[in-house]
């Protein structure tokens, strides 16, 4: 005697890898969410992590969260503008 399973349990497994496709993070990038209130994700080039400019926002994310991030993950306590504005920059230099 074989068992089928319900279609609802079908669908759900469709769902959850569709949103593992969505939250995956490309090779040689990094999720970090950035904002003072409410946070935004955002997926980064792993250079910027170098660039002189966004290790002054990585030290303001240590004064403030030391190594414990709300978030789960890479937190910047800064304005999304003022983040937007230096991605800019940097995608500009590459």
């Amino acid at each position: 005697m074989s068992f089928r399973l319900p279609s609802i349990v079908v669908n759900a497994k469709q769902v959850l890898k569709a949103q593992q496709a969505q939250s995956s993070v490309p090779k040689g990038h990094i999720a970090i969410y950035v904002g003072e209130v409410e946070r935004k994700r955002y997926i980064i080039p792993v250079t910027f992590l170098n660039h002189p400019s966004f290790v002054d926002l990585l030290n303001q994310a240590e004064e403030e969260f030391g190594f414990n991030h709300p978030m789960g993950g890479l937190t910047i306590p800064c304005k999304e503008d003022t983040f937007i504005d230096l991605a800019s920059r940097l995608h500009a230099l590459t």
